[in-house]
């Protein structure tokens, strides 16, 4: 097209330059006819100049034309090619016509099975909305049970801190009863020594009168004396004067007994009210301890009927909280970011509005924002109680006689050993195995005055480069010894797992189960990387078999709670590990490769899940594959350094998320008559 617009230029051009030429002969004959000679030569000379410089217009016009001759042929070569081009794409577009036509009625196809899957989607999202409602009136229910639970254990804290109230007047009744018992027999022994003391005055009264009466008649027979000696003898005034000293000596005597008489009288009077008062008392004392003993069967009457219900209701509570777990789904899926280093910068956020609030970690990595969403999301600020508070009710299910598995996943540094385990010498950093254990053993207490009796075995082995150890051997010899294979891992037809010659302690007490943690501990395998002071160089599984027999109702239950602390993944470029090291981290890297390849199996529902491939997959084997209540903690490290590799556990974390396993099963029967 451009060749032709340079021909036709040209032509142009020609026929300009021979129009002027034309122009040029006119008025050259014009000026032959008009003008005189000089003139006509100048003109001439104009002329002959002008012809000149046509003349190199036209030379340059005909080199012009040979080059847009030359082009024009290379046009025609090239227009040629096209044609053959345009010929071969015609065939391609009548091939494409055909494909267009399959992929027309291939599409039509697909929409067909759109419609259907739309249809599908629609009847899932009619039945989500029928189990979201379910799951409302189950929360709703759980919600008002545990809003009876809560009133009937405070009716009953009332009554028993009632009836602690009674129990303690009812001593303080017994206490003043015996007093009043004690003071009565003293009264009554006051009472006696009274009556005797009395019955001794009166005897004494009786012998004074008598000695009164005796001494009257001796002075009536001295006056008469007197008198007589008066009249006989005459004797002197002295005498008679004596007499009568004798007389008022024995008169006075005798006013002093009668006072004695008087004054023991007012005392016998007062013993006597004495004694009265303390039988009104004693009466009214058993009367009250009467009232206060119906009263007190009466209030343990009622403290038997609300532990009943206490009973019922929890009987109720496991059965909706198993049933909101499993509409929760089986393998849950916790995240928690470790708190920023002085030397750190952060790479890890949060969102703070819309449904994902708790729930959703957002991080940046080379200008591109990666979002995700968990079960719950633990930022820096979570202390280890908010975080066990969160898991406090999956742990009971092990005492409700489920198989309970919890586990923790990161890079090394990102705070597993911390959240598992933490330092158990401080409440407030208490890990979660610690505070499990607590939680069990306390709510084992508790549950005795219900009839439950439990029994409980720890064990806790690591693998070490794909060999187990026992951590709990009595030597260390014993517990690296673990090259011969001796520890074979056997899973029974109830998703039970054995591992044999594996130490099995009795455990009676969070005491006991505290020293087996620390010597456990001691003995497991640590070193020091890039990353890492004190990195895990191995996966520690401490597992806890309860079991349970009700004595009133002859149930058994068979709990498993299994808590792992997995190694921390690693970048061999990062960590710098070398030798041993190095050894230790090929491991550890290829078991949580087989991890996410059974992982990854079970998400896209394969047949074949490659347990096998490794010690820590084939013993997770009923945790991720059978009846068990999983949970795995994603612990992520936020400096920035670390972006790609929490990245990289947060897309794993998020497949976990996406995996369903069987229905949890609990492990109950009715004890036979012969072990009764």
């Amino acid at each position: 097209m451009l060749q032709t617009n340079i021909m036709l230029k040209l032509v142009t051009l020609l026929h300009l330059t021979v129009c002027k030429l034309l122009q040029l002969l006119t008025v050259l004959t014009e000026l032959v006819c008009c003008h005189p000679v000089s003139q006509l030569e100048c003109k001439i000379q104009e002329s002959v100049a002008m012809k000149e410089e046509l003349q190199k217009q036209y030379a340059s016009l005909g080199e012009s034309l040979k080059k847009v001759e030359a082009e024009q042929m290379e046009c025609l070569r090239s227009y040629g090619d096209e044609k053959e081009a345009r010929i071969a794409a015609e065939s391609s577009r009548n091939e494409l016509s055909e494909e267009l036509n399959r992929v027309k009625l291939e599409q039509k196809r697909l929409n067909d099975q759109i419609k259907m899957l739309q249809d599908t989607n629609k009847r899932l999202q009619e039945y989500n909305t029928s189990l979201q409602q379910y799951n409302c009136n189950l929360q709703a229910d759980a919600t008002k049970n545990a809003e009876t639970i809560d009133k009937l254990q405070k009716e009953k804290n009332t009554m028993v801190e009632t009836m602690n109230g009674l129990k303690d007047h009812s001593n303080s009744v017994k206490l003043q009863l015996e007093m009043a018992k004690s003071s009565q027999s003293e009264a009554l022994k006051q009472k006696n020594n009274l009556l005797s003391e009395v019955e001794a005055l009166r005897g004494e009264l009786h012998q004074v009168r008598d000695d009164r009466d005796h001494k009257s008649a001796e002075i009536n027979s001295l006056l008469s004396d007197l008198g007589v000696y008066k009249e006989l003898t005459g004797k002197s005034s002295s005498e008679l004067e004596n007499v009568m000293i004798r007389c008022d000596a024995l008169e006075e005597t005798c006013s002093n007994q009668t006072e004695k008489i008087k004054t023991l009288q007012i005392q016998l009077a007062s013993a006597n009210e004495k004694l009265k008062r303390s039988n009104l008392t004693t009466m009214e004392t058993m009367s009250e301890y009467e009232s206060q003993k119906r009263m007190l069967e009466d209030l343990q009457l009622r403290l038997t009927e609300a532990e009943q219900k206490i009973v019922d209701g929890e009987k109720l509570r496991k059965k909706l909280h198993n049933t909101i777990l499993e509409l929760k789904g089986n393998i849950r899926v916790f995240c928690r970011v470790r708190p920023l280093l002085s030397n750190e910068s952060g790479a890890v956020s949060y969102p703070n509005n819309g449904e994902n609030i708790g729930r959703g970690v957002e991080l940046m990595h080379n200008t591109q924002s990666y979002s995700f969403a968990f079960d719950k999301v633990f930022d820096h600020s979570a202390s280890q109680e908010d975080v066990f508070t969160e898991i406090s009710q999956l742990v009971q299910s092990a005492l409700d006689g489920y198989k309970v598995c919890i586990f923790a996943y990161g890079q090394t540094g990102s705070g597993k050993t911390h959240t598992m385990m933490g330092n158990p010498e401080f409440n407030d950093q208490k890990g979660l195995i610690p505070r499990s254990l607590e939680q069990i053993f306390q709510t084992s207490q508790c549950l005795m005055s219900q009839g439950w009796k439990y029994k409980m075995q720890a064990s806790m082995l690591e693998i070490y480069n794909e060999t187990i150890r026992d951590l709990l051997a009595t030597s260390r010899t014993s517990i690296q010894d673990g090259a011969a294979s001796k520890y074979n891992i056997k899973h029974d037809a109830n998703g039970n797992t054995q591992v044999s010659d594996l130490t099995i302690v009795d455990v009676r007490s969070i005491n006991e189960v505290s020293s087996l943690l620390k010597r456990a501990a001691q003995s497991r395998s640590v070193g020091k990387t890039q990353m890492n002071e004190e990195s895990s160089r191995s996966h520690c599984v401490f597992t806890l078999r309860i079991f349970g027999v009700n004595e009133g109702t002859d149930q058994q239950v068979q709990g498993v709670l299994n808590l792992i602390d997995l190694a921390g993944s690693e970048r061999l470029n990062k960590s710098g590990a070398t030798g041993d090291r190095l050894k230790e981290t090929q491991a550890i890297n290829k078991s949580l490769s087989c991890l996410s390849d059974v992982i990854f199996s079970i998400a896209k529902k394969e047949e074949h899940i490659p347990f096998r491939n490794s010690k820590l997959t084939y013993l997770l084997q009923p945790c991720l594959g059978g009846d068990s209540k999983t949970l795995m903690f994603v612990n992520l490290s936020p400096e920035v350094s670390s972006t790609s590799e929490s990245i990289c556990s947060l897309r794993f974390a998020a497949r976990v998320n996406s995996c369903e396993i069987g229905v949890p099963r609990r492990q109950t029967q009715m004890r036979s008559l012969s072990q009764g």
